[in-house]
């Protein structure tokens, strides 16, 4: 993997240049919180941001897309699919990690033709992340703290300079013609090596057990009590997985104009936590319990996704722990299913060991 380095002064003629070829997106801060927007300069860009409200998906997988446009005689159907080349600024390594979910997921079976579209015209740069971004936060129990592919462009910050690793050939095409980036030094090496090692330290283990042993836990804790707490505690709002990075679910629904002459078909973002989500024909709810949607909502992070795709689908970027109303976090759910299995264990134990 390729590595250059970039001095700080050069980033706002980089930006500058990027804008005149692409869309520029990056985390802006805006009414003290940040999100992903339109970067039309360097000053717009806040690198060094704690997790932003909405995940970066929302410019692969839109909140509101127009999959078809149709005439209701039959007469015409169209896909409309073009999207605009845009370079994602700063993403965090959870979020890479949250994409290469997506990547997976959206190119297997029956590919989705509009995620590719966005996807093939998307340059991810991404940014290491030396602090914690939030006090909810848990990338290190969940692996996604660093990043080893995924990624066009990777930033880490070594002071004066960015260090960049180069991803692929779509990386090393943002750095064309760019003059303000040179080869890698034996310096830069070690400096760069000195901040990795210092930043692990920074970063607390909050899981009481191994990733890996998430998905035996989660089966293990299916008919736990724990989920009918935490539906006694849950509003049934769906805020959780409206910022949630590995989320998504969508409703799809056609919409005609007033003469019934044309109409399209519009795909939007769901949630498995509200309670139209799983109506069916007759008026049935197969989730009409909110224990039921907060199991399903912990298992598919924990289990569903790691059975299917052999990757975790929940990443620790702690947006959903942040934007919950009631103050239900992974870590602590997690953990007390942990301690709930650990002690069913030792109860097993003492009466195995008195009827010995």
């Amino acid at each position: 993997m390729k590595l250059k380095i970039m001095p700080k002064a050069a980033l706002p003629h980089w930006v500058e240049r990027l804008n005149q070829q692409y869309r520029v997106v990056g985390p802006k801060q805006q009414h003290g919180q940040y999100l992903f927007g339109e970067v039309e300069t360097a000053d717009d860009l806040h690198l060094q941001y704690p997790s932003s409200i909405l995940p970066p998906k929302k410019y692969l997988v839109p909140q509101r897309e127009v999959l078809l446009s149709y005439r209701l005689d039959g007469s015409y159907i169209h896909a409309p699919i073009d999207p605009q080349p845009t370079v994602v600024l700063g993403v965090h390594t959870c979020d890479i990690h949250a994409i290469k979910l997506y990547d997976r997921i959206f190119s297997q079976g029956f590919q989705d033709q509009h995620y590719r579209a966005h996807r093939e015209n998307t340059f991810l740069v991404s940014i290491e992340c030396l602090h914690p971004c939030s006090e909810h936060a848990f990338c290190r129990d969940m692996d996604t703290l660093s990043v080893s592919d995924g990624f066009d462009l990777h930033m880490i910050d070594l002071g004066d300079t960015y260090a960049l690793r180069i991803g692929t050939e779509k990386g090393s095409d943002l750095l064309k013609g760019f003059h303000h980036v040179f080869d890698a030094l034996p310096g830069d090496i070690e400096r760069l090596n000195e901040t990795l090692g210092e930043k692990w330290p920074r970063f607390p283990y909050k899981l009481d057990f191994d990733v890996h042993e998430m998905p035996a836990l989660l089966s293990a804790g299916f008919t736990s009590d724990l989920w009918d707490e935490l539906g006694a505690e849950c509003l049934g709002c769906g805020a959780c997985t409206q910022v949630c990075p590995t989320c998504y679910c969508f409703d799809v629904t056609d919409e005609a104009d007033l003469l019934l002459e044309t109409g399209q078909r519009v795909r939007q973002w769901d949630s498995c936590q509200i309670h139209p989500f799983a109506m069916v024909a007759g008026g049935h709810n197969f989730r009409e319990q909110l224990a039921a949607r907060q199991r399903h909502r912990f298992m598919r992070k924990g289990k569903y996704q790691m059975d299917a795709y052999d990757m975790v689908g929940c990443v620790g970027c702690g947006r959903c722990a942040r934007a919950c109303l009631v103050h239900i976090t992974p870590v602590n759910v997690f953990n007390e299913l942990q301690r709930r299995s650990q002690a069913m264990v030792e109860e097993v134990l003492e009466l195995e060991e008195v009827a010995a």
